[in-house]
């Protein structure tokens, strides 16, 4: 009889073979228990309040509550579909977020490239913090600051005509064409310095023998930018990507209600504006047409982020998923 132990191949020990579930929520029990909170948060807040959709479904009447509430199946859709006001902040929000997604992504990739290939590092964390801090500003301190900035008689306007760009005051704040644009600048400045810092952190992931090596094949500063940084922080790009792709119903809420004006109504309203005008902006509030239009903007979220997500693997992409 041979004296060499025979491995079962059904045995956990068996190699070659991956761990099961089971095996892996043995060992990491501690790790499970720390998500718990995290988990019950998740479920209280996030996904308890989907119930409150049925009101979309409902001539919702708060004396009534959901269950006295009359079912009127999708004429709250209906009915949202066949006006231009709405329709409008459908085009208003998806023009501000492309704008935010183009302007955003661009603005810290390059950002964080630059910050990469300063040497001084006292220098880069002063840029660092001073490029983030804008994010810990209230909206509302950050839009008092635009309309100042860019008022008739801002600073915009006094170095525009310094310059002699213009030769009177461009109306910045009362032209529903500027608005957009304006919207975009301000979320820049914004949000900025914190986007750059997880591009930042991906660089650092990255070999610096690579770098050396590029510098010994004859490579300069601008060829180990675009064949060495950007190829390594790819995969981050691509995962923000995605998540930035599912969020693009989402324009904003408080720069939009803040900045905007009679002048400004058909180019400022979101749809996150219009389900607030019509649930609590009139003397009679219409609960479902807002909770209609917000699940309205989740629903195509979704569709939207499991669609990026599809293309990114058909393309071979890093995915979300």
């Amino acid at each position: 009889m041979s004296t060499v132990a025979k491995t079962n191949p059904g045995s956990a020990l068996a190699p070659g073979k991956k761990k099961g579930f089971w095996f892996t929520l043995g060992k990491q029990w501690q790790l499970m228990i720390m998500s718990v909170p995290m988990l019950l948060y998740v479920l209280l807040f996030n996904y308890g309040p989907l119930w409150g959709w049925l009101t979309a479904f409902q001539d919702y009447q708060p004396k009534k509550g959901l269950a006295g509430s009359p079912w009127v199946g999708l004429d709250n859709f209906k009915f949202l579909f066949g006006r231009e006001d709405f329709l409008l902040a459908i085009r208003n929000t998806l023009a501000m977020s492309v704008i935010n997604l183009v302007f955003g992504t661009v603005s810290a990739v390059l950002l964080a490239v630059l910050l990469n290939e300063v040497r001084n590092r006292s220098f880069k964390r002063t840029v660092q913090t001073v490029t983030y801090l804008p994010h810990f500003l209230s909206m509302v301190i950050v839009v008092s600051m635009a309309q100042n900035i860019f008022a008739s008689n801002g600073s915009v306007n006094a170095v525009l005509m310094a310059l002699g760009l213009v030769k009177e005051p461009v109306f910045f704040l009362g032209k529903g064409e500027y608005f957009w644009w304006l919207v975009g600048v301000i979320n820049v400045w914004k949000e900025v310095g914190w986007n750059t810092i997880i591009y930042i952190a991906a660089m650092t992931s990255i070999d610096p023998c690579l770098y050396e090596a590029a510098a010994i094949d004859g490579a300069g500063r601008f060829q180990r930018i675009l064949h060495v940084t950007l190829p390594g922080i790819k995969s981050t790009f691509m995962v923000l990507l995605i998540m930035n792709i599912g969020h693009l119903m989402e324009a904003g809420f408080e720069i939009q209600y803040l900045l905007r004006s009679g002048l400004t109504m058909k180019y400022s309203d979101t749809i996150d504006v219009f389900a607030l005008i019509y649930s609590f902006g009139s003397s009679k509030p219409h609960y479902a047409y807002g909770t209609a239009a917000g699940m309205f903007k989740s629903v195509v979220g979704i569709i939207l982020l499991f669609g990026a997500n599809k293309i990114a693997k058909a393309l071979d992409e890093d995915t979300l998923i």
